[in-house]
């Protein structure tokens, strides 16, 4: 356990981080997966959403900005190879 004050307030800090960190993963994970799924005339849409999502989250500095690249590539390339 932690002995100073600077320790636990690190901790507190950590954990907020952590739990933030796990939810927006988890929503890029959702909208990469929804956009992979999508058919007909809405799909350019959720992948448009799903890229927002991953931006958002390289902004703060959930995931490394070329992971995110290399996810949106390949999103739009499925986009622009399946009519």
């Amino acid at each position: 356990m932690a002995n100073t004050k600077s320790a636990m307030k690190r901790i507190r800090q950590n954990e907020r981080r952590r739990l933030r960190n796990r939810a927006l993963r988890s929503q890029i994970r959702g909208a990469v997966k929804a956009a992979r799924a999508a058919e007909g005339p809405s799909r350019p849409a959720v992948v448009l959403e799903a890229i927002r999502a991953l931006d958002k989250a390289v902004s703060k500095g959930v995931v490394h900005r070329n992971t995110a690249a290399r996810k949106k590539s390949a999103l739009a390339r499925r986009l622009v190879a399946t009519p």
